[in-house]
């Protein structure tokens, strides 16, 4: 037995003996393992006991053992690194500024199991043969991804996606250079007016953020309800309520889906409503509640802007056999607004790729749209013939559009 396995077991005995909580209690706790490195590192130069070298990092790697996650608390301190996965106990991965790295860390089919228990413990989710998949929020914000065997083939698979964005608004996004100064105007005036914006994308392109930035903009009285599968989004106002899913138990009962909240949320007198990605039937609640007057954004997974309303023209029908194409493609031609399209180049950097318009007219199951702004040469251009609809707008939301030189 190493020397911080031996100082490890005797900090976990201290704890246990006084009842201490490592994460109420983070202060006492460091107070604790300095204590026990200093009387472990006196007692090992009289004894047969192994040498615990450099007393900084020892307490640095106790500490994380026992009130962070172990050897994966460095990667989740590290402000560059965006994502960690593990494939299996040779295989830790880590995205850092859009690209994957292996790294050196090595870790057992059993410490693999324990930290993904310990991850899991504060957010009330369970994980086993009957629910081989979870999906839970780290007390971080970052979101964790499990899949276990036999629905994989041989390891346990884990994701920890983090939320390191440093963007809170649409200005930041500029001086970022994913987002142009025109662009951001536009986006700022039409979230005033109450605009309803599908902001679209692959994985990692960059969605929430833009939710996030576009919901900044959002008037400081207006009342906003957040519905999430896991709770990613961070919107800087006032009067917010955030509510996500929640897995059936034991008994296979008490699931709450997004559909289900999206419901929810309408009883609760919002003036905004964001959906923070919409994968299946809850997008025709969403689409109904859109269409009683009531402003809301979401995210979708898509290839281009285009491909991103012809999903959420898709998407309700899974509702029902009863949900046809005659009633969502003009629905969804009446409802949004605006579809902000985001991607991430080859080097990891994350931009704005498009940002389209939508019409409300429908021809031929085909609804109208605008290319209000484009990436040309490795710069988000606007459309000189681009025409934007100014019914909804208000009076200062125009002046600052006319100035950006959208034509209204």
């Amino acid at each position: 037995m190493d020397a911080l396995t031996i100082v490890e077991d005797e900090v976990r005995d201290q704890i246990r003996m006084r009842g201490l909580d490592p994460q109420d209690h983070q202060a006492d706790l460091e107070d604790l393992v300095e204590s026990a490195v200093v009387e472990y590192d006196r007692r090992s130069m009289t004894s047969s006991l192994p040498l615990i070298g450099e007393a900084n990092e020892a307490v640095r790697h106790i500490l994380d053992s026992v009130a962070g996650f172990g050897e994966l608390q460095p990667l989740l301190d590290d402000d560059s690194i965006e994502e960690i996965w593990i494939n299996g106990p040779q295989q830790v991965f880590v995205a850092r500024h859009g690209r994957s790295e292996l790294t050196s860390i090595t870790l057992s089919e059993e410490r693999i199991r324990d930290l993904v228990e310990r991850m899991l413990k504060s957010s009330g989710r369970r994980l086993d043969l009957s629910s081989p998949f979870v999906d839970a929020a780290l007390p971080d914000g970052s979101r964790l991804h499990v899949v276990i065997p036999d629905i994989t083939r041989r390891h346990w698979a884990v994701n920890i996606r983090k939320f390191v964005s440093r963007a809170t608004g649409l200005r930041d996004l500029v001086q970022g250079g994913s987002l142009s100064d025109e662009a951001a105007a536009v986006l700022e005036a039409c979230v005033g007016s109450g605009f309803n914006i599908l902001v679209s994308g692959a994985t990692q392109a960059g969605k929430t953020t833009m939710l996030n930035c576009l919901g900044a903009s959002v008037g400081p009285r207006e009342r906003v309800i957040t519905v999430e599968e896991i709770f990613e989004l961070q919107l800087p106002l006032r009067d917010v309520v955030a509510m996500q899913c929640r897995q059936a138990n034991l008994e296979d009962e008490g699931e709450i889906p997004l559909r289900r909240l999206v419901k929810e949320a309408l009883r609760m007198r919002p003036d905004r409503l964001i959906v923070g990605e919409v994968r299946e039937a809850e997008s025709l609640d969403m689409l109904v509640a859109l269409n009683s007057g009531l402003g809301g954004m979401a995210s979708v997974h898509a290839n281009s802007a285009h491909d991103a309303l012809t999903k959420i023209c898709t998407l309700p029908l899974l509702a029902g056999e009863n949900i046809s194409r005659s009633f969502i493609v003009p629905t969804v031609a009446s409802c949004v607004d605006l579809v902000v399209h985001c991607a991430r180049s080859s080097d990891g950097h994350r931009h704005v790729e498009e940002i389209l318009a939508v019409g409300g007219r429908v021809e031929g199951e085909t609804i109208e749209t605008t290319t209000l702004f484009e990436r040309r040469q490795g710069e988000l251009r606007r459309n000189p013939s681009a025409v934007l609809d100014s019914k909804k707008l208000d009076d200062d939301a125009k002046v600052r559009i006319a100035r950006a030189g959208v034509e209204l």
